[in-house]
């Protein structure tokens, strides 16, 4: 009986052992799949030969009932590890037009200067005025921070943004995005694999909104954010210290742990320590529900009618050319 439990034990111990090194030899697979230098042929190669490896020592694992196949692959693993850490992110590839060039600011007491602010004019996501511009905005007139979330599929994914609105009717968005490359799409999976850098991008609501919803399709909502006007020149200043940092420092953006609402959060946690971590940070659709449970959303309206008055996408599709654009999408409803 002892024998047979010992022989049981060490069946399962190999084969969540073999578990182990499959799961990891999947992430490695598009690991290769993401980073090998070269075109699509070499990438593919590489992933399927590291592929039909994992699985070869898998077979060896469970069929001998031996532990060296496994002890093998972990020494090819920490290898791959090696050659993971080794990949750096830059500022010096060929970037898409709208992500070419990095925010940078400059603070001289109540007075930002931004570098860099994006104001595009566009037509369709290959057709656009590209205007690159530096804006000097006053922190005593601040006069309103709003939350924009932009669905473009699941409701529970969102992208999310900031916007500070100005008493003389400016408004200016930062958002956090990848930073494509030229011929570059968007991957949720490759954002877990360093296949992008990340970027602040400061822009006027009639880019940053109006390309989502006029151009893109997606479907966005603003929510007023209820804080004091010190707490939002504090993130507006977080924002500037942000950009500077990446202007200096790039990073990888990450699916998880480095993205648009992630980045917000360990902002406002510089403010405020006690910010609690959540599930909608993540499925950043739910957000909403977040940020009325912390109390920035006035809790004079319950969250299903903020829900309802947020959403902008109808005002932003029906503003017309030359209209202010931040006013029409704050019109009161018909």
């Amino acid at each position: 009986m002892t024998n047979l439990l010992r022989a049981m034990g060490r069946g399962l111990a190999l084969l969540l052992g073999a578990l182990v090194a499959l799961v990891s030899g999947a992430w490695g697979a598009l690991a290769l799949w993401y980073q090998l230098p070269g075109g699509v042929a070499l990438r593919t190669l590489g992933a399927v030969l590291w592929s039909v490896l994992v699985l070869a020592l898998f077979a060896l694992a469970i069929l001998r009932r031996a532990w060296w196949p496994l002890g093998g692959y972990a020494l090819l693993y920490a290898l791959l590890l090696v050659w993971w850490s080794g990949i750096t992110p830059g500022n010096d590839h060929a970037w898409a037009d709208d992500v070419t060039r990095l925010l940078a600011g400059e603070v001289h007491g109540n007075v930002v200067v931004l570098h860099n602010v994006r104001d595009f004019h566009w037509r369709s996501d290959s057709d656009y005025d590209a205007r690159w511009e530096t804006q000097s905005y006053d922190l005593d007139h601040l006069a309103s921070a709003d939350a924009v979330l932009s669905h473009w599929g699941s409701k529970a994914i969102a992208h999310a943004m900031i916007s500070f609105g100005f008493d003389d009717g400016r408004h200016l968005v930062f958002s956090v995005e990848i930073r494509k490359r030229r011929g570059q799409q968007f991957s949720s999976i490759g954002g877990f694999f360093k296949d992008f850098e990340a970027i602040l991008i400061a822009a006027p609501e009639s880019d940053l909104i109006r390309v989502r919803t006029n151009v893109r399709g997606e479907d966005d909502y603003l929510y007023p954010l209820a804080i004091e006007r010190p707490t939002m020149r504090a993130l507006f200043l977080s924002y500037v210290d942000k950009a500077n940092r990446l202007a200096t420092t790039p990073v990888f953006y990450n699916t998880v742990t480095s993205n648009c609402a992630s980045m917000v959060y360990r902002m406002a946690r510089q403010l405020d320590p006690g910010l609690p971590l959540d599930p909608r940070l993540l499925l950043t659709g739910y957000l909403p529900g977040y940020l009325y449970k912390i109390g920035v959303l006035d809790h004079r309206l319950t969250l299903q009618q903020w829900n309802a008055r947020a959403r902008i996408t109808e005002r932003a599709r029906a503003s017309r050319p030359g209209e202010d654009f931040s006013a029409a999408i704050r019109a009161p409803q018909r």
